[in-house]
């Protein structure tokens, strides 16, 4: 019996005797099937491999980014955030090892893990039980977990405390459940705002965008993008760090209102002609 994984999206499966026959994840509109096809491992093939390992870069005080050398699935970017005796990992990846445990553990381990949305749940339950600890996930992504586990709670309702000064909003868009961490101590008490891609920082880095599909670009209706920043306006937040290692280095809750208003002319025919 093995849990499978599928490579392109990285989502772990159940333990079973074959592979499943299709990965659900890639299968939807928001995610892709690799045009070579579905195509399965398991961790501990890439554990034998020798190929990988993760990257733990200290960001700023008291957070650390932590990615896949060469990047695995969709190469997202996880983050430990320290609070006062309190540790969350914010968004998951499939890779995890004994190097790994080991050199968070000398961080001061993981208290709990929190996900903004399905495509990053990858091998949650793996983290969930090398630190023994709880997984919390909005009930309205309930169905996109393809791998149940006690470790894992959900929550409901709009914003969701974790610890002091770190705080879950539901905001929706991507998926129904997607969610932001607000943690208030970040960037020197100015705060930052962990967006996976809810928030998606884009090339410039003083600008953000919403989609409901990322890899086929569909974009999410101007009302929901509305009812997004009218949600996060009232937190305080200098700076914003998306999943895949792009950061708003300041005056970051004005640039998601203006980004908003950008978006909102633009898909409303109201920006420019062409």
């Amino acid at each position: 019996m093995n849990q499978f994984i599928c490579t392109t999206c990285g989502t772990q499966y159940p333990a079973s005797g074959a592979p499943p026959n299709l990965c659900t994840i890639c299968e939807e509109e928001r995610q892709y099937v690799s045009p070579n096809g579905q195509v399965w491992t398991t961790l501990e093939d890439l554990i034998q491999s020798q190929q990988y390992e993760n990257n733990i870069q200290l960001e700023e005080e008291n957070l650390y980014s932590i990615t896949t050398s060469p990047s695995f699935g969709i190469g997202q970017t996880a983050y430990l955030v320290k609070g006062k005796d309190y540790n969350l990992l914010w968004d998951c990846i499939t890779f995890i090892d004994e190097n790994t445990i080991e050199k968070i553990a000398q961080l001061g381990g993981i208290n709990a893990i929190a996900l903004s949305h399905p495509h990053y749940y990858s091998a949650q339950i793996e983290w969930a039980e090398a630190f023994g600890v709880p997984i919390y996930i909005h009930e309205d992504d309930q169905e996109w977990i393809m791998n149940p586990s006690d470790h894992i709670i959900l929550w409901s309702g709009e914003t969701l405390v974790l610890n002091e000064g770190m705080t879950i909003h539901r905001l929706g868009g991507h998926f129904k459940g997607g969610a932001v961490l607000h943690w208030e101590a970040g960037n020197e008490g100015k705060g930052v705002l962990l967006t996976g891609d809810i928030i998606q920082v884009v090339a410039n880095r003083k600008w953000v965008s919403f989609m409901y599909s990322y890899p086929n670009l569909i974009p999410l209706p101007a009302k929901k993008v509305r009812e997004m920043v009218e949600k996060v306006k009232p937190l305080s937040f200098n700076r914003i760090y998306n999943a895949f290692h792009k950061i708003v280095k300041e005056d970051a809750n004005h640039s998601v209102q203006l980004s908003a208003d950008r978006y909102i002319k633009a898909i409303q025919g109201e920006w420019f002609q062409t």
